[in-house]
């Protein structure tokens, strides 16, 4: 293919960036201020620092329009709750007192106050906080935050292009507030919120900026007809605005659909598209509505959410066919950089000639102004990018490092019956029950316990040599001695280990498998200041040796009482990794499963009477269009039953899941078969308990009456509410007490507190039920 040059110049741009530093100094400056260490003054002159080097970088690689207003420090949903004036009624005293602190308090909580809900942004690893709406919400604007990261941009001789959370989108992951009437739906408050966009609008221009972009990502997902009309109005009335800027409405994480047509419809002067997600038929329903005449169109052709490396010539080839489509086209990354760590190039444990398949943002911003560039003087200008970029994915597609002939033969042998246990639960929960022991609403937690500092130090120290092997496996026995004497002082009844050997849920197992690759410096965000290093999955997964057995058989030498073994899910090991493009998903999520199930079989015939295997992203991947969902359902919970199949019906399989909607996933979760399941529940007040009543799920389960997420203890009379909530729900017999979900980024006061009084929850409700 010979691309043309285009008419207009194409113009290189990014809708957003990795907001943490090259050294997480973010992350640090805000852990720093809430510890009391770095006072306010010196964590806002560290993030204007890190937004002012990132601009600039973007700015030296030929990126022509820089992102503001996308920098953090949290969330960009709060942001905008923010922006608007939404302050749930519980905040408003702490931030009209200090907006800082108010800031931190929606998004953590204070011991006194509830924080925001969080859950998943779409189908990411990334968590945002939920805004609460109901129908007295008063919305009033307040775009300081926004004009001053605008100010700063243009003070460096920038073009900056402010990036906002639309109205639509923001309102359609609202959920009503707390004693607002469930069915409540915030999107009928879009006449209420308009005007303030419009007054955000009207200042951003008043300010200098150009253009404007509002990301309305809801919008990729199934809508109704009522849902469509109101983003049509909003932008109707949005792009008839007099005093505004340019308007750049974006979508990402899938194909534009039915909300297109009704878009291009609008007064909008542009329209960012994700053009990696079904290409063909984004540029059909393109074609369908005459193109863009007069506007801008930004193709999302680089993949911000994956690490290799773009196919040039092809994403050319998709950006040669849109000339004509529209006034201007520009290229970008499919959706902001946020969801891939910062730069490959200082990954030097990584075997070079697999480097050179992997693009982090560094990276990817450079293939979007190559590909800019080749669209505006035609492929000869970049001929040396293109040859560069064929040999890289040539050597990956012929390279023995991705595959694995015995791997494949044992995937393709798998049968319908390896993926049953060999009796139903009905029969299983009775051989369980002779087995463990338990009391009436038996308490657990979800696995990890709190990484001290000594732990860290030591994991430092032998990552640097100054200690050996023996010296940090000492420090991992006493870490377990402690967590596991607290568990049985606190009267805990199924006990964890404490996972204090694992960096990481998805590393620590990555690092054993092979076709799994590590990063050093692969940072990124999670929500709030939890980072985590997505391992990448380059080639075919087997198991060589066990990887948990010693440690948990240690634990369950040092007490009488169950102990869990703790594993990832085949799911979650994809959805958190970094996976691989070149085959399909549920190939190698069947492999996965395959090296989990040895695993599980190691432990169980160990002794291991418990074991869990976490699947938190079950939700989090589910497709966002309905048509898409059962064929991965299909293969995620096969996957699941694959890996817990062959334990005995004696052996009790768990599960985890936590901060997603689990509503329309109830049936998924029955398919697992699981033994018993564990769910976040606390922040959404024990939701999830009825929508499984609701669908009537037979087997036993422990919705979480601690919110990890927040520094706060919650009293046992919290917690025994809580419970007693989920009792309306789910049967005693079948309920289970535990938290939302691992402890390891939780302090020990707090943890030792939180649990003693969820144990005291426990015994107070059961007393009330054996007395009733």
């Amino acid at each position: 293919m010979t691309a043309k040059p285009a008419a207009a110049a194409a113009r290189a741009t990014v809708y957003g960036y990795p907001r943490q530093g090259a050294g997480r100094e973010l992350k640090k400056a805000i852990e720093g201020y809430w510890r009391g260490r770095v006072d306010a003054d010196a964590l806002r002159t560290t993030a204007a620092e890190l937004r002012r080097a990132t601009w600039r970088q973007l700015a030296e690689a030929g990126v022509h329009e820089v992102p503001t207003g996308d920098f953090s420090y949290y969330d960009h949903v709060l942001d905008t709750t923010v922006m608007v004036g939404a302050v749930p009624e519980r905040h408003r005293a702490a931030v009209a007192a200090d907006p800082l602190e108010g800031y931190f308090a929606m998004a953590r909580g204070t011991q006194d106050v509830a924080p925001l809900e969080m859950t998943k942004w779409f189908d990411t690893n990334y968590h945002y906080l939920v805004p609460e709406l109901g129908p007295d919400t008063v919305f009033t604007a307040d775009a300081s935050e926004q004009l001053g990261q605008l100010a700063e941009a243009l003070a460096l001789g920038l073009t900056p292009r402010p990036v906002l959370v639309g109205p639509v989108t923001y309102l359609l992951l609202a959920k009503p507030a707390p004693g607002v009437a469930p069915d409540f739906d915030p999107l009928t408050l879009l006449d209420r919120l308009l005007p303030v966009y419009a007054e955000v609008l009207a200042a951003l221009r008043e300010a200098g900026a150009d253009w404007a972009q509002l990301d309305e990502p809801a919008l990729v997902q199934d809508r109704t007809p009522a849902e469509l009309a109101a983003a049509g109005r909003a932008y109707r009335t949005l792009g008839g605005l007099t005093r505004r800027p340019k308007l750049l409405v974006a979508s990402y994480f899938g194909r534009l659909g039915e909300a297109l047509p009704v878009l291009a419809g609008t007064p909008v002067d542009g329209l960012a598209l994700d053009l990696t997600e079904a290409p063909a038929d984004t540029l059909d329903a393109l074609a369908a509505v005459g193109g863009l005449p007069g506007r801008r169109l930004v193709a999302g052709v680089v993949n911000g959410r994956n690490v290799w490396v773009n196919d040039l010539a092809r994403s050319l080839s998709t950006l040669a066919t849109l000339l004509g489509l529209a006034d201007r086209v520009d290229v970008a990354a499919s959706c902001s950089l946020l969801h891939v760590p910062l730069d490959v190039a200082v990954e030097r444990d990584i075997d070079p000639q697999i480097r050179r398949w992997l693009a982090f943002a560094h990276q990817k911003t450079a293939e979007v102004v190559t590909l800019a560039r080749g669209l505006t003087h035609g492929t000869d200008a970049i001929a040396a990018e293109l040859a560069a970029n064929r040999a890289d994915l040539a050597s990956r597609a012929a390279s023995s490092l991705t595959h694995d002939p015995a791997v494949r033969a044992r995937a393709a042998a798998v049968t319908p019956a390896d993926a049953r246990r060999s009796l139903p639960y009905e029969e299983r929960a009775a051989a369980q029950r002779a087995r463990l022991r338990l009391p009436l609403l038996p308490t657990t937690t979800i696995g990890s316990f709190p990484q001290t500092d000594e732990l860290r130090a030591a994991r430092g120290a032998l990552r640097a040599g100054r200690i050996d092997a023996a010296a940090y496996e000492e420090r991992v026995r006493a870490e377990i001695g402690e967590v596991v004497s607290f568990q049985e002082r606190a009267g805990l009844d199924v006990l964890v280990h404490g996972e204090a050997e694992r960096n990481d849920m998805v590393q620590y197992f990555a690092e054993q498998l092979t076709g799994f690759l590590a990063t050093r410096h692969g940072w990124v965000q999670s929500y709030g200041t939890r980072y985590v290093r997505p391992p990448i999955l380059v080639g075919d997964v087997a198991r060589p040796e066990p990887m948990t057995v010693r440690w948990t058989r240690y634990a369950r030498s040092l007490t009488d009482r169950p102990v869990k073994g703790m594993l990832t899910g085949p799911v979650t090991m994809l959805a958190w990794s970094f996976v691989r493009d070149d085959q399909p998903r549920a190939r190698t999520a069947r492999q996965v499963a395959l090296a989990l199930r040895d695993e599980v079989a190691d432990l169980e015939a160990d002794g291991t009477p418990v074991i869990q295997v976490d699947e938190p992203a079950l939700r989090e991947t589910l497709p966002l269009r309905a048509e898409d969902r059962p064929a991965y359902l299909a293969w995620a919970t096969e996957a699941f039953r694959l890996t817990t199949g062959g334990a005995g019906p004696a052996t009790q399989i768990h599960t985890h899941m936590c901060y997603a909607e689990f509503g329309d996933i109830v049936q998924a979760i029955d398919d697992l078969d699981a033994d018993v399941i564990s769910l976040e529940a606390a922040r959404s007040h024990m939701r999830v308990a009825r929508e499984l009543a609701a669908h009537g799920y037979p087997r036993e389960a422990g919705p979480g009456v601690y919110d990890i997420h927040s520094p706060r203890v919650p009293s046992a009379a919290e917690a025994a509410a809580l419970l007693r909530t989920g009792l309306a729900a789910i049967p005693a017999e079948r309920l289970w007490v535990n938290p939302d979900c691992g402890l390891k980024t939780r302090g020990w006061p707090e943890t030792r507190a939180s649990l003693e009084n969820l144990v005291a929850a426990a015994r107070t409700v059961r007393a009330e039920l054996s007395a009733s």
